[in-house]
């Protein structure tokens, strides 16, 4: 058994290492120089049922099927790659990462029992690699930490007090705003019968009282002639 213990990436940091339903490891690289003939294959168990894995196991087979994990099937074998894949030491700008669980094609397909399907569990899962000639096992690592999932929260688990707003001010808040919109749409209406109205009447003109002008007729006055003496 070789030393090494697969983990979890680190560097260089990852967001979603560890998601519900996959989690990234680091790559083998230069742990299984030495056996170029060897196909190596990753081998996932819930952290409870590792001991029951037998290295002797073939993958392909409904004994290490992914469909049939975790029950009956107590561990499955899946991303098999030969020792080209990982080469030592690491290439400049090589990808050196494998994400269990990517593959969601082939869940439900028997027919292809290496499937690297999503995990329906939370876990905590153990994982090594194994390095088979044919089906001899030549090398194998030892088991990983326990390795947990994320796990997704029921809407009715999320709390409205957790930004110091409760059910009770949201509701007030929310009535407070309608009657705000009420009122506003209320002087709205206000301003414009205002406005109209006084619009009218500054445009209607009142009819001026009729002025009767009464004629003068003008009486002539003549001199009259000096009376005689």
């Amino acid at each position: 058994q070789l030393r090494y213990k697969p983990a979890l990436t680190q560097k260089p940091p990852l967001k979603g290492v560890r998601t519900t339903s996959t989690f990234v490891l680091d790559q083998p690289r230069c742990v299984f120089e030495g056996y170029g003939n060897a196909v190596i294959w990753l081998v996932v168990a819930l952290d409870k049922d590792k001991a029951e894995f037998n290295s002797s196991a073939r993958p392909g087979t409904d004994a290490t099927a992914f469909q049939g994990f975790p029950d009956p099937v107590r561990a499955y074998m899946t991303l098999n790659a030969t020792l080209g894949s990982y080469p030592c030491p690491k290439p400049e700008g090589d990808i050196t990462v494998l994400r269990v669980g990517s593959e969601t094609s082939c869940a439900r397909d028997v027919t292809r029992p290496t499937c690297n399907g999503p995990l329906s569990h939370p876990g905590p899962y153990r994982v090594k690699f194994l390095a088979l000639n044919g089906s001899v096992p030549v090398a194998e690592t030892g088991w990983s930490e326990p390795i947990t999932l994320r796990e997704a929260k029921s809407p009715n688990s999320i709390s409205t007090t957790g930004s110091g707003h409760s059910a009770g001010m949201i509701a007030i808040t929310a009535i407070l705003s309608i009657l705000f919109a009420i009122l506003l749409a209320g002087l709205v209406a206000m301003l414009v019968f205002w406005g109209s109205d006084s619009f009218s009447g500054s445009s209607t003109f009142s009819k001026p009282e009729s002025v009767s002008v009464r004629r003068y007729n003008t009486h002539h006055v003549y001199d009259q002639p000096a009376a005689r003496l």
